[in-house]
């Protein structure tokens, strides 16, 4: 997991081959203009943008997930979104069903960690990354990366 500000989004474009045209479509588009529910593909289904609108969500309420195929980069762009970490191997339980056509599986119980992400930032979870996203008071818009890892 990375977390840091979109200041910094380049130094992080070795991560991943597809990651510097991600980071060129993010640094050279107004993402708040961009409609929720809108789906941009930037290299076929290997990079696509999605933009949410989340419903608010309690910690209790958001899940852990992980991705086996893709990296997503989340950034909230109009309030502040808490996301989970769990370490993808501490995730229970162990024998959690993988849903191959969503590339998501779902897990019991709290994360170990969370984290206030602001817009402004970004955060990245690779498919070792559990993580339990969406947790405002408000919900917020925000656009999400998948990146194939």
């Amino acid at each position: 997991m990375v977390v840091d500000t979109l200041d910094n989004l380049e130094k992080y474009a070795s991560l991943n081959p597809l990651f510097a045209q991600a980071i060129d479509f993010l640094k050279n588009t107004d993402l708040n203009a961009l409609e929720a529910g809108s789906k941009t593909e930037l290299c076929g289904k290997d990079l696509v943008v999605n933009v949410a609108q989340t419903s608010p969500k309690t910690k209790e309420a958001a899940k852990l997930e992980t991705h086996n195929v893709f990296i997503d980069i989340q950034i909230p762009l109009s309030g502040v979104e808490v996301m989970g970490y769990t370490p993808g191997n501490e995730c229970m339980p162990a024998d959690a069903v993988y849903n191959a056509e969503k590339d998501i599986t779902f897990f019991e119980g709290l994360a170990q960690d969370y984290i206030a992400v602001k817009p402004g930032m970004f955060a990245i979870f690779f498919p070792q990354d559990g993580h339990a996203p969406g947790i405002t008071e408000t919900g917020v818009k925000k656009v999400i990366v998948k990146v194939k890892a």
